[in-house]
Order: structure tokens, then C-alpha cells, then sequence
């Protein structure tokens, strides 16, 4: 008997508790819908001068596949050499949205000139609204030349 008792003690306060969450404000239930989605990531190399970023918000359908690599190698094995030798940075973006997408990249001299300002070499930006799909690959180097990177393309048909 006391078991039944207590039973459904415990019972009525579960039930009581419960109850009180569910009687939230309805200013709390319009501001839960209003939050944003959104997903960030930014990459920067200092080395290569180079830096990336890829933001998706208000989205209602993100699918998205990247890979980033990153390297910095001083081919002189010396310390006190201020070179870069060969840093890079390398993106590979594909992604299905229904939303709102900023893409953007940039390549910077990474010694500065006699003003103290970094020379910017290339920079690129795409926002894109709606329903679409993006493959990108960005290569950025430090140490490249003209011609250096090769790229295989398939013929058009």
C-alpha cells in the first residue's frame, strides 16, 4: 500500500513539473524560430598569403563535402631563413544548398613592401541566394609560376 502511495506521489510531481515547462511564453517560442542557421569556416596561411572562407546561413537544406588542406614547408631547412620556401592551400568545396552562400578567397604577398602594405595578387568573391548546387577547387601557392600547375580538363563534346 505504501508503495502505491508513494508511487503516485512521485507521479503527480513528474506530471506538475512537466506541465510548468510546457506553459513557457509564446515571445519564447516566436524567438526559438526566428535563430538562424548558420556554418562558418575560415582558413588562412599565413605562410602562402593565401586565405579562404566558405558561409552558409538561412539555410533550409545544406549538403556539403569540403576538404582542406593546408601546408607550409621551408625548403631551406634554415631557422633563421625568413623565407616561405613552399606553402599552399588547397580547397575542395561541393555542396548542395537551399539558402544563402558567401564563397570568397584571397593571395597576398606575404613580404611587405617599403609602406608596410602586402601586396594582394588575387581576390574573388561569390554570394549566391536561392537553390543551387557549387563545386569549386581553389589552389593557392606561395612558390608558383606562371604554368606551374597543371590542370586536366575534359573536351567539350
Amino acid at each position: 500500500m505504501r508503495a502505491g502511495i508513494g508511487f503516485l506521489v512521485l507521479m503527480t510531481i513528474l506530471i506538475t513539473s512537466t506541465s510548468a515547462l510546457g506553459d513557457m511564453p509564446d515571445s519564447f517560442y516566436r524567438a526559438m524560430s526566428n535563430v538562424r542557421s548558420e556554418e562558418t569556416i575560415c582558413v588562412r596561411n599565413y605562410d602562402a598569403g593565401a586565405g579562404v572562407i566558405e558561409s552558409y546561413r538561412d539555410f533550409q537544406h545544406l549538403e556539403k563535402d569540403t576538404e582542406i588542406i593546408s601546408r607550409s614547408y621551408n625548403t631551406s631547412r634554415n631557422e633563421s631563413d625568413l623565407t616561405r620556401g613552399n606553402a599552399s592551400l588547397e580547397v575542395r568545396m561541393n555542396s548542395n544548398v537551399i539558402g544563402v552562400a558567401h564563397i570568397a578567397w584571397l593571395s597576398k604577398d606575404i613580404i611587405p613592401d617599403n609602406a608596410g602594405r602586402h601586396a594582394t595578387y588575387s581576390r574573388a568573391e561569390e554570394d549566391l541566394t536561392g537553390v543551387f548546387d557549387i563545386e569549386k577547387y581553389i589552389q593557392l601557392w606561395s612558390n608558383s609560376t606562371l604554368g606551374s600547375a597543371r590542370l586536366n580538363w575534359l573536351p567539350c563534346s
